[in-house]
């Protein structure tokens, strides 16, 4: 199995969500995990604006330019240039472009478990593999069950119960595997 390296100024475009992840900070920094994320207009993040959690992390967004709005726990808070929010570990959320105009941004994750790695692997198979996607840009369900088993605690969908969660994904798994998905950059072990 062919494993994509993840390098300092990679980017990847993800055509469906109209975002660009650039790989800018350290790699696999236990600390932190960092990349700048720029979304044209109406572009969106989190798979589509999907609502999903991440149980352990904190997720911290610095705006350059642009306006996004972050919705958590269904509340909208907007944040511009120059501006940052902070999405505490374990609340539904989603962010959007909601300016006239592209958002360029930087994001962290706290701690930065693989947090890299994973949102890595769903750009680099938008921007790769777009037969695992449907025309809206969502990801086909056995290829999200492949990245969320590989990466367990990271994100999971908002509603149902995490523990249903990852017992379908495990189930999954090996399916996924024998339908022909695969993880493109792998998890440190």
């Amino acid at each position: 199995m062919m494993s994509v390296a993840i390098e300092r100024g990679m980017r990847l475009y993800n055509a469906f969500n109209k975002e660009t992840f650039v790989f800018s900070g350290p790699v696999d920094d236990p600390a932190v995990a960092r990349f700048d994320v720029v979304l044209e207009q109406g572009g969106t993040g989190g798979g589509n604006a999907l609502l999903h959690i991440h149980p352990y992390a904190e997720e911290h967004f610095s705006i350059r330019s642009g306006q996004i709005k972050v919705v958590v726990e269904g509340k909208e808070h907007v944040v511009g240039p120059g501006e940052s929010f902070v999405v505490p570990r374990g609340k539904p959320h989603f962010f959007a472009n909601v300016g006239n105009g592209g958002v360029e941004m930087t994001i962290e994750f706290t701690p930065a478990q693989q947090h890299l790695r994973f949102f890595a692997n769903f750009a680099s198979a938008a921007a790769n593999q777009t037969q695992w996607f449907s025309k809206n840009g969502d990801p086909h369900f056995l290829l999200i069950a492949l990245i969320l088993n590989t990466f367990p605690n990271h994100l999971y969908l908002a509603g149902p119960p995490v523990f249903l969660q990852k017992l379908i994904f495990v189930l999954l798994a090996p399916l996924s595997r024998l339908r022909g998905y695969r993880i493109e950059i792998e998890p440190v072990r």
